[in-house]
């Protein structure tokens, strides 16, 4: 299955839906969704999400290309052992996943949290990655919205057992109506559909655990403590697509513009009239922006030497430009 035998097949018009697959790595089941042929994309859920979150692009992408959508160890319909829940533990099972089924090249799609695991799995293994699309990525700076600073609170997490009484996540809907109006914006409403699929996801054994180890990996009451930006003098033209809701409530869409900043030569799409869910919210466009960047962009390769550079200085490294020497200034 390995994508350097497929970059020059012609696009597939029908496919199959998304197929529930399993693969057992270091001892646990791991779940992940499968669909299409050509190159490889790779569809990275947020925290407390599943591999489910892509339906709405997931079949669509797959006319074009091989897409894999992984449900995160602790999440979905994989295992959820007591583990670790570190981005660098979930960069690691993803090498393994992709390792297991003869992977070697991919497109990474991260949203939420799976945006900071896509930057996290690029810089611990840069030879596999061809493209980045960072989709309401989490991992660019601190702000992020009260829920989850709530929910990374002792007993926080495991508080939101609370929407699964009857009647709880219908009374939620009800308060963001109800500010929507008084606010006069939809913004307070669009990402409360996701939350049925979110509450049954946390109703499976150990769900919330493994949701409450997840989210203190990387967020505490003051925020997000994990950031990319201080290693993106490392993405040696690594094509980068950042898409963001300009609604988002839970990560602000000023990190998206922080973030195309901070990368050189990042591409910034921000979909007007959505949240934190871009690709449920407008899928159509999404999968347009997805397929364009694919298309005009040229495959990334790993370069160990310019990375070794960049590491000794500090200052990223051109494949055109000459290398700045600053090591005088470390010694």
């Amino acid at each position: 299955m390995t994508n350097r035998s497929r970059r020059h097949l012609r696009p597939v018009r029908d496919v199959a839906a998304p197929a529930l697959q399993f693969r057992t790595i270091h001892g646990h089941r791991r779940a992940f969704r499968i669909a299409g042929s050509g190159p490889v994309v790779v569809l990275l859920h947020g925290v407390g999400d599943s591999s489910t979150t892509w339906e709405p692009v997931h079949a669509k992408l797959a006319q074009r290309f091989t897409v894999i959508a992984p449900d995160m160890l602790g999440h979905g319909e994989s295992d959820k052992p007591r583990a670790d829940y570190s981005l660098a533990a979930f960069a690691s099972g993803l090498r393994d996943l992709l390792t297991t089924l003869e992977i070697d090249r991919v497109t990474l799609v991260g949203h939420s949290l799976g945006g900071g695991l896509a930057a996290q799995f690029a810089y611990q293994y840069p030879h596999f990655v061809e493209r980045m699309v960072l989709v309401s990525a989490g991992g660019v700076t601190k702000d992020v919205s009260v829920a989850l600073r709530v929910a990374a609170m002792p007993m926080g997490a495991e508080a939101l057992c609370a929407l699964k009484l009857p009647g709880a996540l219908s009374a939620l809907g009800l308060v963001s109506r109800v500010v929507g109006s008084v606010k006069g914006s939809a913004r307070f409403t669009r990402d409360v559909a996701s939350l049925p699929r979110l509450v049954d996801g946390l109703c499976k054994p150990g769900a919330v655990d493994a949701f409450a180890r997840t989210l203190r990996a990387v967020v505490d009451t003051r925020g997000q403590f994990v950031t990319m930006l201080d290693r993106t003098y490392l993405m040696h033209d690594l094509p980068v697509q950042i898409i963001w809701g300009e609604d988002d409530l839970i990560i602000p869409v000023s990190h998206a513009r922080l973030a195309h900043e901070q990368i050189p030569g990042s591409r910034l799409e921000i979909f007007e009239k959505s949240g934190h869910m871009p690709h449920g919210d407008h899928p159509n466009r999404f999968v347009e922006v997805v397929q364009r960047f694919i298309d005009s962009t040229t495959p990334h390769q790993h370069q160990p030497d310019l990375m070794r550079k960049a590491l000794q200085t500090g200052v990223r490294q051109d494949l055109h430009a000459p290398v700045v020497n600053v090591a005088s200034d470390l010694a």
